[in-house]
């Protein structure tokens, strides 16, 4: 599952290519650049925005004063709001996954006041300040017209996590159920999680694993119910073997999307309206690594492999707009994240196509593949 982009840097360079109006060049073959702007915390160090719908919404994270609590977050012009927390003011918050409604509807994570059972520590903490288990029961939650509700469990279940909401809004990602699962790595995670479906109404489905795995989880949805997440084993539930294979879900069937090779931290991230899906799979050759790289797949043309910017280790893809434009981000030293646009077979750095003076400039390299 995708980890949090801790700095503002990389929040902030990652959404300057989706989320700035672009600036052409006098010559009409001149190349688009895009220009960075800074998104204002809630009074800490940090903010990361991970998401933008069409209205220019931005959506992500950011400290509070002390960077000890994060809350989610929007941003709109010059305007920023703070979510709030479904435990009160003094608890954590997150919109930590990317997606795009125009509906009004934001979805994310928030603790709660209710304390977690012994030993679990639900993968909601790695995108809180801190980043430290919290010992607080973690809800999904659907913020909307300035409300926050909680997103239940499954019946017997504690924790739940929202990922992504489409314009219909429908809302995924996966919750806990009663069962004791023994694929679980027991010291931090004891009860099974299955991805979920949440309607409008509020009625709750899940999306079975594939046939053999014990979990399941949802990250992202398109505006056709189209619903893709992982499947797998529990282990400690934050990616790993529970993303042994990439899932698409048609009609709340899974069918298996394919891999790198490896056997994790297959997942994808985003599907547009025309089912195209990138996200980050393992290579067979990098096994036991956390070493994956971005792809896209379509049902037509298969996988394919979008790798990473030279001289770096791994890469995720995180976005995918309908022009088959990916936006993601590529690590490695001595960069810690660089922002890359991937159109047309070529990935690019995206400080590469920024405007003159702009911040966060490590040095830009192109990768075609």
């Amino acid at each position: 599952m995708k980890f949090r982009i801790s700095t503002c840097l990389a929040g902030v360079a990652l959404l300057a290519a989706i989320a700035i109006a672009p600036v052409r060049g006098i010559a009409q073959s001149a190349p688009i650049v895009y220009q960075i702007i800074s998104l204002r915390t809630l009074g800490g160090v940090s903010a990361a925005g991970n998401g933008i719908n069409d209205r220019g919404c931005i959506t992500g994270v950011a400290d509070q004063a002390g960077d000890n609590v994060s809350h989610a977050a929007a941003w709109t012009g010059s305007q920023r709001m703070d979510l709030g927390a479904l435990g009160g003011p003094t608890f954590n918050s997150a919109k930590a996954w990317p997606n795009k409604a125009n509906n009004g509807v934001i979805v994310g994570i928030s603790d709660t006041d209710r304390d977690q059972i012994p030993n679990d520590n639900f993968p909601c903490y790695p995108f809180y300040a801190s980043g430290n288990p919290t010992g607080k029961v973690c809800n999904g939650f659907r913020w909307v017209r300035g409300a926050m509700t909680a997103l239940p469990p499954f019946p017997g279940g504690l924790n739940s996590y929202a990922t992504a909401v489409n314009n219909r809004g429908e809302i995924v990602g996966w919750a806990e159920n009663s069962v004791i699962d023994p694929t679980c790595n027991t010291a931090v995670q004891t009860l099974q999680f299955r991805a979920a479906l949440w309607e409008p109404d509020g009625t709750m489905k899940e999306l079975p694993p594939l046939p053999g795995d014990s979990t399941s989880a949802a990250t992202a949805i398109n505006d056709l119910g189209q619903v893709v997440g992982i499947s797998g084993a529990c282990g400690i539930a934050v990616g790993g073997v529970s993303a042994a294979q990439s899932v698409l879900w048609q009609n709340g069937v899974p069918n298996e999307i394919p891999s790198l090779g490896g056997h994790a931290w297959n997942t994808p991230t985003a599907i547009n309206n025309k089912g195209t899906v990138v996200g980050f799979s393992l290579p067979a050759a990098q096994d036991g690594t956390r070493n994956f790289e971005a792809f896209l797949w379509t049902p037509a043309g298969g996988l394919v492999r979008l790798g990473k910017l030279p001289g770096d280790i791994r890469a995720e893809a995180l976005g995918v707009n309908e022009k088959n434009q990916v936006v993601g981000l590529s690590r490695g030293e001595p960069h810690l994240f660089r922002p890359f646009l991937w159109q047309n077979g070529v990935m690019t750095d995206l400080n590469c196509l920024t405007v003159s003076g702009s911040p966060f400039l490590p040095v830009c390299q192109r990768h075609q593949r």
